[in-house]
């Protein structure tokens, strides 16, 4: 009887440790039905063990760098999920803790697990499998291809490039959709010193084969991922390379099929993409390690890999799953087991992340007929040696510090000289009412420009590693942008050649915005014109749309083949202009979609400042005899002015300093050399192992430079007003 009590108040006592327990909390970026899926497989999990379980959705973009800053802190998740690729840089900033013994190798597919090791431990537990196969149209293609040589034969039927139809298309210009070609050719992706590999037999002939396709028109031109999808649907593409996340775009009146890629004919090899592995990886701040491993378990093996695998239409890494009667039917989800079988596990070593613009300047000038396939590789490895040079040395702190402290005494001095005996509230008895005024402006100028400038400068004396560590450099970041080490000073990396970029695409917008802008002004002021209000409705809709809307729209409307602006080139007896394939072109396009967006501002200032003219100077004038350019030369312009230097120095800023446009429309194409300072600092800053002291530098040289501007047109206006 004593022995059933003691157990009765056992379990009491562990069912109440497990109701006073905090809930997990797991961090993911599903959606859909992924994210309904996972929803499932947590209530189960809790009804399972008693654990409550917190979920919390984060955008994809930010994931990582929310990890990073909240792990640290003790408030980020006990159990996250992400993709492995990032594996090495969790394990190096201390974010995740080993899987532990419930972890058996024989539960999962044989390329789950290694993706996930590293340096002679487990670091996470696998949940799907991601990677590219061919999706193919049934009713034109009857059976997928199994060589190469097959697949040629077929899409020289599939092909009419000039009635719009094509046998494949995918992301051409993308490493990760090159990367199957590679090791299909043999290829590698480093050297035997770890280090990037550009050159070489495989990769020529891999580069020469996507030229090939390229020329024969068996690929649509500057295929990106919208495209894609809509010629698909459309039925004018019989074969699309991409992943399982293409399923859910596709027009359920499509009758389409998923099949392996095929094999190299020459070589044997499979064209073998990409292997991403989705894992659950534990918090190593985590308070509750055992209910998050457990957790992380649940959700990779058994009923939370089979409600993945059959509610959210993952590729389970267990393989009891596809043991199961509900996932070997699923057409989908057994073909993209068969490609991973194949599959290369993306390295996550971080080398990998260095190589992707360079490769995509080597994919980019191939198919836009500036390079051979010998020349795109060496100008991939020159890219990457420019970009990735060694860091730069440490520098001492104390010159810095005591340089500091002297500049504060100094500081301290002078106020001190020039105070006041009297005091401050007797010389100024208003001021506390007025600082009270305007105390929430200044909150908001503190907090949002000063702080962020502060750390900005700071920022820029110090080089980040890939790693996550800061070291301080001192002026080092400056000296290589202002040397322009590594690459020539003509070259699209120097801050020389970036900066007479901005500077003609500053000063050629803001002379088509006045220009545009005041003879539309002029025209709109005429009181005898009919519609004029219609008419300033309809010109100052693009200054109303959001700016990113209108750069995607003529990002468009450019297209090399699907594009308006060439179908009226073609319509009228042009040849069709690649657009991005040269600097002068990109840079126009650039150009005319802000002069597009640009125009309406300035013809609203101009306008407003025209009828702010008096009539009767008008009238004097035209009784003196002057004509219409003389009036307009003589009374117009002069008084214009004021109201129109602001709104110049206004739109010469916002221009220099247009973001969206050069990265939506050109994307710095070609070959970054319709780059602006703004977008430059923002590649060195997130596209090339994080370097964001690298990228402050840029800030702070950015802000020199308009601080310069600024000054000379205040001294050019008081000169004028004197």
């Amino acid at each position: 009887m004593n022995a059933a009590r003691t157990g009765a108040l056992a379990l009491l006592l562990v069912a109440g440790a497990a109701a006073a327990a905090p809930p997990l909390r797991l961090w993911h970026a599903y959606r859909g039905a992924e994210e309904a899926a996972l929803e499932q497989a947590v209530k189960r999990f809790t009804e399972e063990s008693g654990t409550q379980v917190e979920l919390l959705a984060l955008p994809y973009d930010a994931f990582a760098s929310k990890l990073a800053s909240a792990i640290p802190h003790g408030v980020g998740p006990d159990v996250f999920l992400y993709a492995h690729e990032k594996l090495r840089s969790f394990r190096e900033k201390g974010l995740l803790a080993r899987a532990d013994s419930r972890l058996v190798a024989a539960d999962y597919l044989p390329n789950a697990l290694p993706a996930l090791q590293l340096d002679g431990a487990t670091w996470g537990y696998p949940l799907s499998l991601k990677c590219l196969a061919l999706y193919y149209d049934r009713d034109r293609v009857p059976s997928p291809p199994a060589t190469t040589d097959e697949w040629l034969l077929q899409l020289e039927q599939l092909s009419r490039p000039e009635d719009g139809q094509f046998g494949l298309a995918y992301e051409a210009g993308d490493f990760y959709f090159h990367a199957p070609f590679l090791f299909g050719f043999g290829g590698t992706l480093f050297d035997g010193a770890g280090h990037a590999r550009f050159t070489g037999k495989p990769m020529e002939d891999s580069l020469a084969f996507v030229l090939g396709l390229h020329r024969r028109g068996y690929l649509p031109e500057e295929a990106s991922g919208a495209l894609v999808k809509s010629l698909f649907n459309a039925q004018r593409v019989a074969m699309v390379i991409s992943g399982p996340w293409f399923a859910g775009e596709i027009s359920p009146e499509m009758n389409w099929g998923i099949a392996p890629l095929p094999s190299v004919s020459s070589t044997g090899l499979p064209l073998a993409p990409f292997l991403g592995v989705e894992a659950a990886f534990v918090s190593s701040r985590t308070q509750q390690a055992e209910g998050a491993q457990s957790l992380a378990h649940f959700l990779s093996v058994g009923d939370g890999a089979y409600l993945r695998a059959t509610a959210g239409k993952q590729v389970p890494a267990d393989t009891a799953s596809h043991r199961t009667d509900a996932v070997k039917r699923d057409v989908f989800i057994s073909r993209f087991k068969d490609a991973a079988l194949h599959a290369v596990p993306m390295p996550h070593d971080l080398e990998l992340q260095k190589m992707w613009e360079p490769m995509k300047l080597a994919l980019r000038g191939l198919l836009q007929g500036g390079t051979t396939p010998e020349a795109a590789g060496a100008l991939a490895d020159r890219r990457y040696r420019a970009l990735h040079r060694p860091a730069p040395p440490d520098a001492p702190v104390m010159p810095w510090l005591w340089g500091a402290a002297v500049l504060g005494l100094a500081a301290a001095g002078w106020a001190f000289s020039t105070r006041s005996r009297e005091p401050f509230r007797k010389r100024y008895p208003e001021a506390w009412r007025g600082l009270a005024y305007v105390a929430p402006a200044a909150v908001g100028v503190v907090v949002l420009i000063l702080v962020p400038f502060s750390v900005g400068i700071g920022l820029s004396l110090f080089h980040h590693e890939p790693s996550g560590a800061y070291r301080f450099v001192g002026l080092s970041n400056f000296t290589d942008i202002l040397q322009s080490r590594g690459y020539a000073i003509t070259e699209p990396l120097s801050f020389y050649f970036t900066l007479f970029v901005t500077v003609a695409w500053a000063a050629i917008n803001v002379v088509l915005h006045v220009g545009i802008g005041l003879l539309l002004a002029l025209v709109l002021k005429d009181p005898l014109l009919r519609l004029r209000g219609l008419y300033r409705v309809l010109l100052i809709l693009p200054w109303a749309i959001p700016n990113y809307i209108t750069a995607l729209m003529w990002k468009g409307l450019f297209h090399r083949q699907f594009g308006a602006i060439n179908a009226l080139l073609v319509a009228v007896g042009v040849e069709p202009v690649s657009w991005f394939t040269r600097f002068s072109t990109a840079f126009a396009a650039n150009v005319v979609t802000n002069t597009w967006l640009g125009f309406p501002f300035m013809m609203v200032v101009s306008l407003g400042a025209l009828q702010s003219i008096p009539q009767d100077l008008y009238e004097a004038a035209e009784v003196d005899g002057a004509s219409k350019w003389v009036q307009f030369r003589r009374i117009t312009l002069p008084l214009l002015r004021p109201a129109l230097l602001p709104s110049v120095i206004l739109g010469s800023v916002w221009t220099f300093n247009m973001f969206n446009i050069i990265y939506l429309v050109s994307g710095g194409e070609p070959g970054g050399a319709t780059d602006i300072l703004v977008s430059e600092a923002y590649r060195w800053a997130f596209q090339r192992n994080e370097q964001y002291g690298f990228a402050a530098a840029y800030s702070v040289l950015i802000f020199a430079v308009l601080w310069l501007y600024t000054t000379a047109t205040k001294r050019l206006t008081a000169t004028e007003a004197a």
